[in-house]
C-alpha cells in the first residue's frame, strides 16, 4: 500500500487543499502570517502521516510521527480560529473546515492505536 492509499492521508489532503482555497482571498498582510501558518499545518499533516508510513517498521517512530502529525492538525484548528475571529471566514466555513479536521484526528488516533494494521509492531 502507498501512504497517498491510507484514508488519514486522503482526508487530510482535501482539508489542505480546501485551507488553500479558502485562503486565497485572506487579505494581503496576512501572506506571511496566518495565511502561511495556516497552510503550513494542515499540509505537514499529510507529509507527517507519510514519514510515519515510510517508518513503520520502528513503532517508536511511527507513534512518534504520528502524535506530531495529530499536532499539526491541532494546530491547524487553532488558526482556522483565528481565521474567524478576523472575519475572513465565516462560520459555516469554519465549522466545516473543522469538522474535517476532526475527522482526520481521529482517523490518525485509530493508527496510533492499531499499528498493526498498518504495519507497524505494537508497543
Amino acid at each position: 500500500m502507498r501512504f497517498q492509499d491510507l484514508l488519514a492521508y486522503k482526508k487530510g489532503f482535501e482539508v489542505a487543499m480546501e485551507i488553500f482555497e479558502l485562503t486565497k482571498s485572506f487579505p494581503k498582510e496576512e501572506t506571511y502570517s496566518l495565511t502561511d501558518q495556516v497552510r503550513r499545518s494542515s499540509r505537514s499533516v499529510t507529509i507527517t502521516i507519510a514519514e510515519a508510513y515510510r517508518k513503520r517498521e520502528y513503532p517508536k517512530y511511527f507513534h512518534s510521527k504520528l502524535t506530531d502529525a495529530d499536532a499539526e492538525n491541532s494546530e491547524t484548528q487553532g488558526w482556522l480560529e483565528y481565521s474567524l475571529a478576523c472575519n475572513y471566514i465565516t462560520i459555516e466555513m469554519y465549522q466545516q473546515i473543522v469538522e474535517k479536521s476532526k475527522e482526520v484526528g481521529r482517523l490518525i488516533n485509530y493508527m496510533i492505536l492499531n499499528p498493526e494494521k498498518f504495519g507497524s509492531k505494537n508497543n
